[in-house]
């Protein structure tokens, strides 16, 4: 062991002391304003406007978070994440939820876990434009799928196409 790490545990173990960290071995640290993008870029899925918060390439792949402003009712199709759970946060707005066979309404201020394997869907249904914040753990490719298909406007229709993204279309969008 080298002199200055066996100083360093020894220091380590004392109680009550810290040592400052390096600038290097500090995380870069990023604000996001409210509505902005976290790279300062543009996604659209046609009904709604995403910015992304959290990128997987921060978290090793564990984190992917948008927020996701709905520009009328409506939303995706039904789907399954074989290897993501999904958590919706509803920060403004009514939103119906179906996961597998439950029936949910998010208001504002309200969340909800929707566990990987199990299919789900959900919708703005509320007067106003909604607004919800979205995480998906592990990251999986759902950045690279709101990336693509946010260059495009719209959602793509071909199971096979989502596949490739890590996502089953299983059913048609809720009817509002």
């Amino acid at each position: 062991m080298k002199r200055r790490d066996f100083v360093k545990m020894g220091l380590l173990s004392a109680p009550g002391l810290v040592l400052a960290q390096s600038k290097q071995d500090q995380p870069r640290v990023k604000t996001v304003p409210a509505g902005a993008d976290r790279l300062g870029e543009t996604h659209s899925l046609g009904f709604s406007k995403i910015a992304f918060k959290v990128s997987p390439a921060e978290t090793e792949g564990n984190l992917f978070m948008m927020e996701h402003s709905n520009l009328g009712k409506g939303g995706p199709f039904r789907h399954v994440h074989p290897a993501q759970d999904e958590w919706l946060y509803a920060m403004e707005g009514e939103f119906r939820v179906e996961i597998g066979d439950q029936k949910l309404i998010l208001k504002s201020g309200d969340s909800v876990l929707m566990p990987r394997k199990v299919p789900h869907v959900w919708a703005q249904v509320g007067d106003t434009p909604g607004k919800l914040l979205i995480a998906f753990t592990p990251a999986g490719r759902m950045e690279e799928f709101f990336r693509e298909f946010g260059k495009t406007g719209k959602m793509p229709t071909d199971s096979e196409v989502v596949k490739a993204y890590g996502l089953e279309r299983v059913g048609p969008p809720l009817s509002i």
